[in-house]
């Protein structure tokens, strides 16, 4: 059985910016500390959610480096380095290595849309160029292809490919996915949504946009279903299942970015071209906001 990088929940970090679009590392370091000291169990950093797609190369490395020297071995940090080019997968990849980062959280080539055969090759060459265990990261809403299970079955195989965050959005998939892999790949929910679901079919946690601003509460509701507790979890899960929707009303980050912002923390706004929230979808997500005491 191959090491499990983590179990519950893991924060799908934003990533702060100052009014000159430049990285606010201050505030990145207030969140990270906010962040364990509320239980989180992981750090994501640069994914979806931390904007990774418009990090510069340097920025990308930049700010993986801040956060394995402020975790300070605290929680694990697990570095977005995915990207649609192999190479520039490769080269992330292995400069978060040499940084020490615990493991890699790689997302599917977008917009090229390879073949399963060219997403098998893609994930192999990056696998072979570091040994770091590898999270696959199955987001088709975003990247327009999926992995297939008999793909991820395939990549299982491989030593150091080690998990997936599962972000299909369709229970059957991840029933099929747990089934066919077992304990050669684990698998992490990553819809806040389908937390419970997914974990009582065998998932082990979730990487998690939630955890932003709950990351207590989405630690409890991970801890509960890990021990076998699925009335508790499936209690949080329902609990806050409106705020988690008030979290995606519009494309992610932009909604939690927000959020974040009027629970006092100066993460700025998202970079061009993800757009600030309109008035009434804004409206909606404070009243969540609110109702979970989360701003006054």
């Amino acid at each position: 059985m191959k090491p499990v990088i983590f179990t519950g929940a893991a924060v799908a970090l934003v990533t702060p910016f100052n009014a000159d679009g430049s990285v606010n590392y201050d505030e990145f370091g207030k969140l990270i500390d906010f962040q364990i000291e509320n239980g989180t169990d992981a750090l994501v950093i640069a994914g979806t959610t931390g904007e990774s797609s418009t990090l510069s190369e340097e920025e990308h490395v930049d700010v993986i480096r801040y956060a394995i020297e402020r975790a300070n071995h605290r929680v694990p940090v697990i570095a977005g380095t995915g990207s649609n080019s192999t190479a520039t997968a490769v080269m992330l990849s292995q400069e978060a290595e040499k940084l020490g980062a615990d493991a890699l959280l790689l997302v599917t080539p977008y917009y090229n849309k390879t073949t399963q055969n060219g997403l098998y090759v893609h994930y192999s060459t990056i696998a072979k160029s570091v040994s770091l265990p590898i999270i696959l990261y199955n987001v088709p809403s975003r990247t327009g292809m999926t992995i297939e299970v008999e793909t991820a079955a395939r990549l299982a195989e491989l030593d150091n490919i080690a998990a997936m965050k599962d972000a299909v959005g369709n229970i059957s998939y991840t029933a099929k996915l747990i089934e066919r892999c077992g304990d050669k790949l684990t698998v992490y929910s990553g819809n806040d949504d389908q937390i419970v679901p997914m974990m009582s079919l065998g998932a082990k946690g979730v990487i998690s946009v939630l955890s932003n601003v709950l990351p207590r509460e989405t630690h409890d509701m991970c801890a509960a279903a890990l021990a076998g507790d699925f009335k508790t979890a499936a209690e949080l899960q329902l609990k806050y299942l409106k705020l988690v929707n008030a979290l995606f009303i519009e494309t992610n980050p932009i909604p939690v970015k927000e959020a974040v912002n009027r629970m006092g923390f100066n993460a700025g706004e998202c970079r061009l071209p993800l757009y600030h929230m309109a008035e009434n979808t804004a409206a909606v997500l404070d009243a969540e906001l609110r109702k979970h005491g989360l701003v006054k």
